[in-house]
């Protein structure tokens, strides 16, 4: 009883501490029975370019921020419960090594960790946090998820038409049915995917025909439309809803903010020795025990 006590003290100090980095712009994390399982920084892949996060496992939420300074103060904090989650291996290709998808019905994005010690630890424990919930809850994992946007750099031109090139006035824009990069043009309708949002959001041409067939068939064969709605078309090539307009990815992106050309494939690079530097102080999944 006496160690179960100090377990408990001490998982609640730990909680608090991960609240105090965040300070007053995060949400409270102290719960009955939320446990800090562990930690570490990732290479999160984001829409512009990929950067270092600071992550925290709980028992039932995974938690990440910005560093702004290492162990001691993130912002920008992002929960999401791990009910919602499925994790999906990624091989290694190259320098994209030690990877995985995080997917949720609402926001889906590929994470690298410094070794393959490393991954392996932090999907077992995020599995078994997830396994120990639904076991408990006697939910179903979710059957839909989004996907996983495309990097801006990864397209020099519309994936779509495959004739727009994006400049400082052709932007580019992401589907959030398929996560494809295209123009705005090629991205004019919307549709309310329900497990994202309940405002409309911009779809590629390609998806919204597909979701609007799907809806027009009987009940018995339909698969996702009751969880889309069409709604009414933008105006071909309008640029007031850029990708990063809606992103609500943590990439400290503003309007006057052009889009550059930087090989996707050298910021991976930077972002990755970038992780070895925060390395010298947390290297690798770091279980709270």
């Amino acid at each position: 009883m006496v160690d179960r006590l100090v377990n408990s003290e001490a998982n609640a100090r730990r909680i608090a501490m991960v609240e105090s980095c965040f300070g007053s712009s995060g949400q409270p994390l102290a719960e009955q029975g939320r446990v800090l399982v562990g930690e570490g920084v990732l290479t999160k892949i984001c829409r512009k370019k990929p950067k270092a996060r600071q992550f925290f496992l709980f028992n039932d939420i995974l938690v990440y921020g910005n560093i702004v300074i290492n162990k001691k103060k993130y912002n920008k904090q992002h929960i999401i419960p791990l009910e919602e989650v499925k994790l999906e291996s990624l091989k290694d290709e190259g320098q994209y090594r030690n990877g995985w998808l995080i997917r949720t019905a609402s926001k889906s994005f590929a994470v690298y960790a410094a070794t393959a010690t490393e991954k392996e630890e932090w999907m077992a424990h995020i599995e078994k946090c997830i396994e120990d919930l639904l076991r408990k809850s006697g939910k179903q994992p979710p059957s839909e998820h989004a996907a996983v946007w495309v990097p801006d750099n990864e397209a020099s031109i519309c994936m779509h038409c495959k004739k727009t090139q994006f400049t400082v006035i052709n932007r580019r824009h992401h589907c959030r049915k398929c996560g494809s990069v295209v123009c705005g043009p090629c991205s004019s309708k919307r549709y309310i995917l329900r497990g994202q949002s309940d405002k409309p959001l911009r779809v590629c041409l390609q998806c919204y025909d597909e979701l609007s067939r799907e809806r027009v068939r009987p009940p018995n064969q339909q698969q996702t439309s009751a969880n889309t709605t069409p709604v009414k078309t933008d105006t071909a090539g309008s640029g007031g809803d850029s990708s990063g307009d809606e992103d609500s990815d943590d990439d400290d992106i503003n309007a006057e903010e052009k889009h550059d050309e930087v090989c996707f494939e050298s910021t991976l690079k930077k972002a990755l020795t970038l992780e070895t530097n925060f390395n010298s102080q947390i290297n690798t999944f770091m279980p709270a025990c």
